[in-house]
């Protein structure tokens, strides 16, 4: 499925670059075929890359806010022109459907585009009679941008925007599991953005810490598990590096009696299933008040019978593969747990014989709050409901985690549904809205959930130092 012309390489300086060893494989999870190759940098790669990064980032730091807008622009356009081979890429590597993967082709150009348009400036200026101050955002130098499996594209676009706009250089990393889609974006870009000011580098799971250790890496921006994202921060401290950490979440959706049950369903599943349950911000842990548990259930249940599970580029899948094989025998060995505890299944999803990382979306009915399925995060489609009576109760049990990245409450009352997001323990509350981060809205998360913010102008200033002119004449 790859396009004839690519020959997976990274971007160095402006050039491409292949592999100077035996070279890394990259299976489709869905059939666990090796559906191609890529390079696994070497020290002196990455040593180049981060010079390169250096070096343009002496000339990049001093181009204008908008030189640096137009740059985005151009590389959204030029990923826009390529949606349909950039989505088959990312199927045939990650497992979403084919359809999914178009949308995030998009959102990657889209998220380029909206960080173009933010009303990011890099100083302030204010005067008092003979006293003036420059309040000035600078750039930091060398970001490593650090990206996940599940939903490759469009975080390495969260990587990209801020980090250039703020006028810094990026040395970007994919996961060894999807590199192929970002090897192919940084080719179509090594002639759209400056050399050095984007490198891409490709490796197994020795070069993630070989980049955060780097002393020439200034910011590192990662996206991933927590006891990874700890070890980061560890490299981090060595250097004094900058960080910014989304990690594991363990998400709470909350319903309240009043909603209509035949829209809320709905919504609520795809929140907790999209790209099978392998999304950071989906919802692991669904409370549903008791006067409608019943009736919720069956309706939850009814829809995760009816989904297709399939390869993601035959016609009419909805959920993929598992995208490696330790996630499946994560997400199964849990299963199996979760059933050997005495749990009760409302759906048991078919885990099938035979190639591919498939499971069937498995729906848990209102199992022990100490039970593994609730307390862990499962990253696969398998979802507990919980009943809940009051809203203290809720609350207390929906805080009871040592995450705390985001969550989502469903009512027709704003006013109380409001009041009670407020006092969940999380980084962002939709209410009434499926759980999508905006490029304009600050995204981060709270206790184990990660440090700092991404996305809007807060994000970019992220990758910046503050300096203060203070002016007496």
């Amino acid at each position: 499925m790859i396009h004839p012309s690519f020959t997976p390489r990274m971007l160095i300086g402006g050039r491409l670059v292949g592999a100077e060893g035996d070279p890394l494989g990259v299976l489709n999870p869905a059939t666990e075929e090796t559906v191609g190759h890529v390079p696994d940098a070497t020290d002196a790669q990455l040593d180049a890359a981060v010079s390169a990064a250096r070096g343009a980032f002496e000339t990049w730091r001093t181009t204008s806010v908008d030189e640096r807008r137009a740059v985005l622009t151009a590389c959204a356009a030029s990923v826009r022109g390529h949606i349909e081979e950039l989505a088959v890429l990312l199927t045939t590597e990650q497992g979403k459907p084919l359809a999914d993967a178009r949308v995030e082709i998009a959102a990657f150009a889209d998220w380029l585009d909206a960080h173009a348009a933010l009303p990011y400036t890099d100083e302030e200026i204010t005067e008092t009679g003979t006293h003036r101050v420059r309040i000035r955002r600078v750039p930091l130098g060398v970001v490593a941008g650090i990206v996940p499996w599940n939903y490759p594209v469009v975080i390495a676009a969260k990587k990209i925007a801020p980090a250039l706009l703020a006028g810094n250089a990026l040395v970007l990393k994919p996961s060894p599991h999807t590199p192929l889609t970002t090897l192919r974006i940084g080719e179509l870009l090594a002639d759209v953005v400056p050399a050095g000011v984007l490198n891409t580098v490709s490796g197994g799971d020795s070069l993630g810490p070989r980049l955060t250790g780097h002393p020439g890496i200034r910011k590192i921006a990662f996206v991933g598990s927590t006891a990874t994202g700890r070890e980061v921060m560890a490299s981090a401290a060595r250097t004094l590096a900058r960080v910014t950490l989304e990690l594991g979440g363990n998400d709470p959706a909350i319903v309240l009696p009043d909603v209509d049950l035949d829209e809320v369903v709905p919504r609520v599943f795809w929140t907790c299933f999209a790209n099978s349950g392998q999304l950071c911000i989906a919802a692991k842990r669904v409370y549903v008040h008791e006067e409608i548990y019943d009736a919720f259930a069956e309706r939850f249940a009814s829809l995760a019978r009816s989904v297709k599970v399939g390869n993601g580029l035959e016609d009419g899948v909805q959920l993929g593969p598992l995208q490696n094989r330790a996630q499946y025998e994560k997400v199964v060995g849990l299963i199996k747990e979760t059933v050997g505890s005495g749990a009760r299944l409302l759906v048991e999803g078919a885990i099938p014989d035979g190639p591919g990382y498939f499971v069937h979306p498995t729906v848990v009915d209102d199992p022990a709050d100490d039970s593994a399925i609730v307390t862990r995060e499962p990253f696969g489609p398998v979802v507990p409901l919980l009943r809940f009576r009051d809203l203290d109760d809720v609350v207390r049990r929906a805080n009871d985690s040592e995450y705390g990245l985001s969550g989502t409450v469903w009512s027709r009352d704003l006013a109380a549904a409001e009041e009670l997001a407020a006092r969940i323990e999380v980084g962002t509350v939709w209410i009434n809205q499926e759980a999508i981060p905006a490029p304009d809205l600050p995204f981060g998360g709270h206790k184990s959930s990660g440090l700092g913010v991404e996305n809007g102008v807060e994000g970019v200033r992220e990758h910046t130092d503050t300096q203060v002119l203070s002016i007496r004449s």
